[in-house]
């Protein structure tokens, strides 16, 4: 785990949001949603993953950007435009 993850996973906001991860060439390799944006992504980086996807994931994460919305169902919204 980056120094810069570290410090982003400091800072996350307790709120409901969107998450993006990125990889080493700032490419967005996973998009979520989350009603607590510090505990899921959190989540990724504080056990150990059992699927092997996720593992892989986790590997290749090199940033993390996150929005902040006001309520669950924005993130619904938020996360589909994300997407596209």
């Amino acid at each position: 785990m980056t120094q810069e993850i570290r410090d982003t996973l400091k800072i996350l906001p307790q709120g409901p949001g969107c998450y993006q991860f990125l990889d080493e060439k700032g490419r967005i390799i996973y998009v979520g949603k989350a009603k607590n944006l510090k505990k899921r992504v959190s989540s990724y980086f504080n056990k150990h993953q059992e699927n092997p996807k996720t593992r892989v994931l986790v590997r290749n994460i090199r940033q993390i950007k996150y929005i902040v919305v006001n309520t669950e169902e924005d993130t619904f919204l938020l996360e589909n435009n994300l997407i596209k």
